[in-house]
């Protein structure tokens, strides 16, 4: 349901970089407050984005990298054969639109899992403003770097694991990445489908949910719809990590 426009102009104004409670994880974590207000003068602010709305489409000419401030996202790059890969989510303080730099136009199509709100950063004058602020510049070179070392972290976790490992690893990283944003790491709801997690994931639908199933039997974890409550962490952990066996022929 759309935000009235006088609620939309509200959520448009508090979207301030100094008042935000994600500053501390976003780009402008390292500035002091005087060239905050500099990184603030140049972000444009983005009505909310309804559930499945896109933020931009694979093919656009890439102009900006874009900050979620509150739900989520995914991208899906479609390869050509009628197949759609779901290859990222977005939470709440992470860029969206960094693999855009390199060819100059954006490879995949991301759009909103839920009511979705981003500050939208032009590249342009983010690139002008990371020459004046050093600090600045640092951080979007961590930012770059982590999108980097998730994409290896996927890339191993596709080609060498198992898939009750594939699901567990998810389940770790997403606890992982709430509790950086001061959730509980513990108990969070799922905004992505199942058939979404198994594109991701590599696994058919009936493998994630019969594997959950299975988790929760163990007692690792309830699953209630969405909601994702861990109960053993640690064997949580142990199930990410133990070693496939070994088939003999």
């Amino acid at each position: 349901m759309p935000y009235p426009a006088s609620q939309r102009r509200s959520l448009l104004q508090e979207a301030r970089c100094q008042t935000c409670s994600l500053s501390s994880l976003c780009l402008p974590l390292a500035l002091e407050l005087e060239d905050m207000s500099q990184f603030d003068a140049i972000i444009r602010r983005r009505s909310p984005l309804k559930k499945g709305e896109p933020l931009f489409r694979q093919g656009d000419a890439f102009t900006s990298v874009y900050a979620v401030r509150s739900g989520s996202l995914k991208q899906v790059t479609s390869e050509g054969n009628g197949h759609d890969q779901l290859t990222n989510f977005f939470l709440p303080s992470e860029l969206v639109g960094l693999d855009g730099i390199d060819e100059e136009h954006y490879p995949g199509t991301v759009m909103a899992l839920e009511t979705t709100t981003v500050c939208e950063i032009p590249f342009d004058r983010l690139d002008s403003l990371s020459e004046e602020l050093p600090e600045l510049r640092g951080q979007l070179y961590r930012s770059m770097s982590k999108e980097l070392r998730d994409d290896r972290r996927m890339m191993r976790l596709l080609s060498r694991k198992t898939a009750d490992q594939r699901l567990a690893s998810f389940l770790i990283t997403l606890s992982d990445r709430f509790r950086r944003r001061g959730y509980s790491p513990y108990s969070f709801r799922l905004s992505m489908s199942r058939a979404d997690m198994g594109n991701y994931l590599g696994l058919a639908v009936e493998t994630v949910s019969r594997i959950l199933s299975r988790f929760q039997q163990q007692e690792v974890v309830a699953v209630s719809g969405r909601e994702v409550n861990i109960l053993d962490m640690q064997r949580l952990i142990t199930l990410a990590e133990e070693e496939a066996p070994t088939i003999t022929r």
